[in-house]
């Protein structure tokens, strides 16, 4: 039977480039593409991939989250993380956030199938250039601690909200997308300020930046 592959990017051109690639390879199928980790989170409920190539930093929903509460609705499903950097906080986050593996966008195509292939014996996989990453990050967690990211201190809907008040979306149209009321907006608006400790909305875009949580990419 096929692997069953989800593609989220929010470059259609590196889709359509995966998807070309991945078609070609015996026993892998492509069942469906996302352009942010909202839309990869519908697609892997209706779809049920086996594997989700997950963009870290997407608008909307960043990579991290995506895979964070995907593996909550699907534990069975295995993530494997893409970026064009190997930043800690990036490979962290997304490991921290249950992905299987780690690559980086300048890797070769075959090995983004053995990154596959690996998944699917429950084999972690991470490009070399993220092993030594991964390594320092492990030994910096066993001195003392720096402070908390977000991952310990927001909920769920706190860090989709940090995230949107970062791309410039207003309170009114983030109570829309999440289909909450305007007030609990705020309020999630202002218990993620205080947990944090920011008091603006440029404050709160260049923590968003920081901790990976969006690229304000274009």
């Amino acid at each position: 039977m096929a692997v069953r592959i989800l593609l989220a990017d929010d470059h259609k051109i590196v889709r359509d480039g995966l998807r070309s690639l991945l078609e070609k390879q015996q026993g892998m199928e492509v069942v469906g593409e996302a352009e942010n980790g909202r839309r990869a989170l519908e697609l892997a409920h209706q779809k049920k991939p086996d594997v989700v190539i997950m963009d870290v930093s997407m608008p909307d929903l960043n990579g991290i989250e995506a895979t964070r509460q995907m593996l909550a609705d699907q534990p069975g499903v295995r993530v494997i993380g893409l970026s064009m950097h190997s930043d800690r906080r990036l490979v962290a986050g997304m490991l921290q956030a249950g992905a299987f593996g780690f690559l980086l966008k300048d890797c070769a195509f075959d090995e983004l199938a053995r990154a596959i292939n690996a998944v699917m014996s429950n084999q972690p996989y991470l490009s070399p250039r993220i092993a030594g990453t991964v390594i320092q990050d492990y030994v910096r967690r066993m001195t003392p601690s720096e402070s908390p990211t977000s991952d310990a201190l927001l909920t769920t809907r706190e860090r989709e909200v940090l995230q949107l008040l970062a791309e410039g979306w207003s309170t009114k149209k983030i109570g829309s997308h999440l289909h909450v009321s305007v007030k609990t907006v705020e309020t999630h608006r202002r218990q993620m300020m205080d947990k944090l400790g920011l008091h603006s909305i440029a404050e709160i875009t260049k923590y968003a930046i920081r901790e990976g949580l969006t690229s304000l990419e274009p």
